[in-house]
């Protein structure tokens, strides 16, 4: 059975919002090979609307000569959870999933194949963890109060236990925590 796994840049006060505004001067690489590695191991991409908007607008104008992770941004299968998008969607590789997401995932994580990859998307993260779809959540954080903007774990119902399950701190000072749901 493929897992869900999603990784997210978030700061110390739990900002997870622009990060292209706050993580750049912590980037190495280290985390290079991090993101990498996360990549590697998924073939499939789970993104939110606004993720899926920006990385649409940008990704597909991009080389690999110019950035590493553009072919497996642009050449890797996308699902796309929205509810205001309409298919055809413009970013290739793309499927709108827009009914019951739930259901859906489910269903995506019993076909073959390895993990299905969620970058940024911090409303689906939170969504899928509260409905018990996410298998890992790796968390890049950085030493940095950014001091407003969205925060992963807003408007948050009943407590939720994850597992710890790996740690890794980078010389920029970045802890890269791995997390998973409680097992047993």
């Amino acid at each position: 059975m493929r897992k869900v796994t999603a990784g997210l840049f978030v700061s110390l006060d739990g900002v997870v919002e622009s990060p292209e505004k706050w993580h750049f001067p912590y980037f190495n690489d280290e985390m290079g090979e991090a993101v990498g590695a996360a990549m590697a191991a998924s073939d499939a991409m789970l993104l939110g609307r606004v993720t899926y908007e920006e990385f649409a607008s940008y990704w597909p104008g991009v080389s690999s000569e110019e950035q590493p992770f553009a072919a497996h941004m642009n050449d890797t299968p996308k699902y796309v959870v929205s509810t205001t998008l309409e298919e055809p969607l413009g970013w290739r590789n793309s499927t709108l999933i827009g009914g019951d997401v739930a259901e859906e995932i489910a269903r995506l994580k019993q076909q073959p194949g390895e993990n299905i990859g969620i970058t940024g998307s911090a409303t689906l993260v939170r969504s899928l963890l509260q409905d018990d779809l996410i298998d890992e959540l790796g968390l890049m954080v950085h030493p940095v109060v950014v001091g407003s903007g969205k925060r992963l774990f807003e408007e948050w119902g009943e407590p939720k236990g994850l597992e710890l399950v790996g740690s890794k701190t980078f010389d920029t000072g970045v802890v890269y925590l791995t997390y998973r749901p409680p097992s047993g």
